[in-house]
């Protein structure tokens, strides 16, 4: 008896490969919000006009340390689109796509569906970018804020660590709340998380009960990370923000909320899959 040697065409290797396949889905996204214009204005374009409205009139203003009041205004509303983004991308828009039942149809197919959050994270990372572009040039442009390249690299790094630990956020409110509750959900845990973490005005104004809340939410932590790396502490204090803990409990603080609540999405992956096959 002889063994025949199977031998696969050059065709059959031919593909796009893990990275191709992201490449591919990212493009399917970007492709898809194209279509969603007003998903670009609420979330990329509004964080730049509520800078220009509420950023721009402290123009002149410079701390004793050298630093502008705008650029310190720039890190606040970039750590607030940031969050805005990321917890919508990945919370109301995946909560839709389960409604529909996009991902079932998905498990169907080959791609892992590590390609697909990856491609949400991927995307959602651009869109972080294109909102701390925008502004970032309206701070410089028509707010002269004097940024530092070297502080302005570094607080962007930062920027860019948020949205990849506040992702997994939106996505454990898309798995384990109703599908038509997810957008009400995720409004209800952004605007406090906002507001108790110094974005929009400095926490000594809020009442004690809720300044001692603030050291325990991860925006708290992640708004000190980025005016840490922007500006020295003297002119943080001066500018409202307050400057407590080390820079490393910092970091563990954000990265654990990413890593717990990449847990709990992990789980709810896996109780939708448990009850398709019961």
């Amino acid at each position: 008896m002889t063994t025949l040697d199977h031998v696969r065409s050059p065709e059959a290797y031919a593909g796009p490969g893990p990275f191709g396949v992201l490449a591919a889905q990212v493009r399917a996204e970007v492709l898809r919000y194209r279509r969603l214009p007003e998903y670009v204005v609420g979330v990329v374009v509004l964080p730049v006009i509520l800078f220009a409205m509420f950023g721009l009139p402290n123009a002149e203003q410079t701390l004793p340390g050298g630093t502008s009041v705008v650029a310190l205004l720039f890190v606040s509303f970039a750590c607030y689109g940031i969050v805005s983004q990321a917890l919508f991308t990945f919370g109301a828009d995946l909560a839709e796509e389960r409604q529909q039942g996009w991902l079932r149809r998905l498990r169907a197919t080959p791609m892992p569906m590590g390609v697909y959050f990856g491609g949400k994270l991927a995307l959602s990372l651009v869109w972080s970018l294109v909102t701390i572009t925008g502004i970032a040039l309206l701070a410089q442009l028509a707010g002269d804020a004097g940024f530092s390249p070297a502080r302005l690299a570094t607080t962007v790094g930062v920027l860019l660590l948020g949205t990849v630990c506040f992702s997994p956020m939106g996505s454990a409110i898309a798995y384990w709340a109703r599908p038509r509750a997810v957008t009400t959900i995720v409004n209800l845990v952004f605007l406090p998380l906002s507001f108790l973490s110094g974005f929009f005005f400095p926490l000594s104004q809020l009442p004690d009960v809720l300044q001692g809340v603030a050291p325990w939410l991860p925006t708290y932590h992640f708004g000190q990370l980025a005016w840490g790396a922007m500006a020295p502490a003297d002119d943080i204090s001066l500018f409202g923000a307050t400057t407590g803990g080390s820079t490393w409990l910092h970091v563990v603080v954000v990265v654990g909320w990413g890593v717990a609540c990449t847990v709990l999405t992990a789980l709810g992956y896996r109780r939708d899959l448990d009850r398709e096959r019961s």
